[in-house]
């Protein structure tokens, strides 16, 4: 299988990334309704009943989509409804001017928003359209969509304001991803030398069972059965004993090769513990599983193994359970390691199952009474 646990503890990190994101859209939107309403209000106020009513429209707008993503739990298209309200907020109030020609000055806003909502690239490319619409109305204000005309010395300080501003977010934003992109890069890391197996580069017991475990909830939910090889190198002891420890690591190394070589792309592999290691079958029926098991035990008996210039042999033995035959993964694990002892037993180099006709009356598919 082709599992990775840097890019498992990647996913996870982006998931809690974009929850919190989401959670600042919410207080974004609850923010920009309350200031929304408030000048709408402060509009009506002063008589300028036609500015409140757009304010409205544009708060209303934005409940609604803080509606929508409620009901679909969608940030993207919470931040898509955003920045589009925004951005058609910003493009009213250049070229009205708001109140008393105040409204290019919420523009400020958008920089950081922007940036932090997107890309570096993407919210470059939003500011800049948005600074080019703004040069559109300063410096032709016969437009019919303009209302309002701006001083030549507030349009030169706008600009160079803004342009500074986007110049100056854009670092701090570039800094923020990079530290980000570290701690991200350092946490897979640690996740991966948590679920990994030092010495052969498989993953390790912990690994394996975690994916075990979204197995069965698959199993449960789909019926999509798994089956489990648990494998046991056998007189691994006398490798050590008879060739030295660095002969049994390098048969070990050789052995996960093997493993990674005979094994198909949906499964996977690990070190169980010692000379023990426990393979991960998705989609196998136990009759599939103790053909796969067989294969590989026969493989094994011939393969040499080398270490130092001499040829090493070695066999294995295992025991191979499916998740039909049990109500749950412990006790998948308990009868594999019951059937790898019974292996080992009738005299090793071989792989025993479960079969049907042997499962007591009260396991999943024994007979009824």
């Amino acid at each position: 299988m082709a599992y990775s646990p840097m890019k498992s503890g990647t996913l996870s990190l982006q998931a809690e990334e974009h929850r919190r994101v989401s959670q600042v859209l919410t207080w974004l939107t609850l923010c920009g309704v309350a200031f929304l309403l408030t000048i709408a209000a402060l509009s009506w106020c002063n008589d300028n009943m036609h500015h409140g009513q757009i304010l409205l429209l544009f708060a209303l707008v934005m409940v609604v989509n803080q509606g929508v993503f409620l009901v679909t739990r969608s940030w993207v298209i919470q931040r898509a409804g955003l920045l589009t309200v925004v951005i058609i907020l910003f493009a009213y109030l250049i070229s009205t001017g708001g109140q008393n020609n105040t409204g290019p000055l919420w523009f400020y806003l958008f920089p950081p928003l922007a940036f932090f909502l997107t890309s570096l690239r993407v919210g470059s490319l939003l500011i800049t359209l948005c600074i080019c619409f703004a040069l559109v109305v300063f410096l032709f204000p016969q437009l019919p969509f303009v209302q309002t005309r701006y001083d030549g010395t507030f349009q030169v300080r706008f600009l160079a304001t803004i342009v500074f501003e986007t110049l100056f977010c854009f670092i701090l934003d570039y800094s923020r991803r990079e530290a980000r992109q570290q701690v991200i890069n350092l946490a897979a890391l640690y996740e991966r030398a948590a679920k990994t197996d030092t010495l052969t580069g498989l993953p390790n017991r912990r690994a394996i069972q975690d994916q075990m475990a979204r197995e069965f909830a698959r199993y449960q939910r789909n019926d999509h059965h798994f089956s489990v090889l648990l494998l046991d190198l056998d007189h691994f002891k006398q490798i050590n004993d008879n060739h030295g420890h660095d002969a049994g690591d390098a048969l070990l190394v050789q052995f996960a090769t093997l493993l990674r070589q005979q094994s198909r792309n949906s499964d996977m592999n690990a070190r169980w513990g010692g000379e023990e290691f426990l393979i991960l079958l998705p989609d196998t029926s136990l009759s599939q599983a103790l053909a796969l098991a067989e294969r590989l035990r026969a493989r094994v008996a011939e393969q040499a193994f080398m270490h130092e210039g001499k040829s090493l042999h070695i066999t294995l033995s295992g025991g191979v359970g499916c998740i039909a035959q049990v109500a749950d993964t412990q006790a998948l694990l308990r009868q594999a390691d019951l059937l790898l002892y019974k292996a080992k037993s009738q005299g090793r180099n071989c792989v025993v199952a479960l079969q049907q006709q042997e499962l007591p009356e009260d396991q999943p598919g024994g007979a009824s009474p």
